[in-house]
This record gives structure tokens, sequence and C-alpha cells, in this order.
């Protein structure tokens, strides 16, 4: 890879990266905001009926669980940063060959090339 594609490959990290800690930003923002009655202002517990308290709740979930995906993505995305400056990137953390240029373009921070991820999926499922 040449100096040139390293430099377009670190503007999308770098761009994906200001994106991701964005999204978490307001993800972690919308957590915070509490519960429908810390919102309202009521003081009142029961203010609400209890399908509203429970929607609320898998609402918080959901949110969690968002806000846990970004997290992981944003640590892959500084790990090929990091790769990408120690002069690290673009080479299959199992096997050591190169990543398609292609693989790159569609996952910039991937971690494997095509045939070593395969692999790895091919196993997971015959673990299940």
């Amino acid at each position: 890879m040449n100096k040139r594609d390293l430099k377009k490959f670190e503007d999308r990290l770098l761009e994906e990266r200001d994106r991701l800690a964005k999204e978490l930003t307001i993800l972690r923002e919308s957590i915070r905001s509490g519960t429908q009655k810390d919102s309202s202002g009521d003081l009142s517990a029961y203010s609400f009926h209890m399908a509203d308290l429970g929607t609320d709740a898998m609402e918080r979930e959901k949110q969690f669980i968002f806000a846990s995906a970004e997290g992981r993505q944003l640590n892959l995305v500084n790990d090929a940063l990091r790769r990408l400056y120690a002069g690290e990137y673009g080479s299959c953390e199992h096997c050591g060959q190169p990543i398609s240029r292609e693989r790159l373009d569609a996952m910039p921070y991937a971690l494997m090339c095509i045939r070593c991820k395969e692999a790895e999926e091919r196993q997971a499922r015959q673990a299940r």
C-alpha cells in the first residue's frame, strides 16, 4: 500500500471515529436523561401507567445495546488507526497476508483477510 492509499484510509478512519464518538455522546446523553418521571418533573412515582414504565425501560435497554455496539466499533476504528500509525495496517492478524483493497474499502477497520474471516465464521457456526 502506498502513502496515498494510507492517507485515504487514515482520513476515512478519522471521519468514522468522529461520527462514532458523536453517536456515542448522543446515546449517553439520552441514557442519562433518566426515566419518564424524571423528565416530566412529576414527583409522583405512580402517575404513569405500568406499561409506559415498561416501555421506558425497554427503550433504555435498547439505547444501552446501541451504545455498546457503537463503543465496540469505535474500539475497532481506534485499533485500526493504531495499526496504521505503527505500519501494520492492511495485514491480516491471523495469517499475516495483505487484506484486499476491496475489503478495506468496505470495512477500513477489518482485522482479517476474507479467507481467515470466513474460516473463523465457519468454525463459530460449527461450534453452535
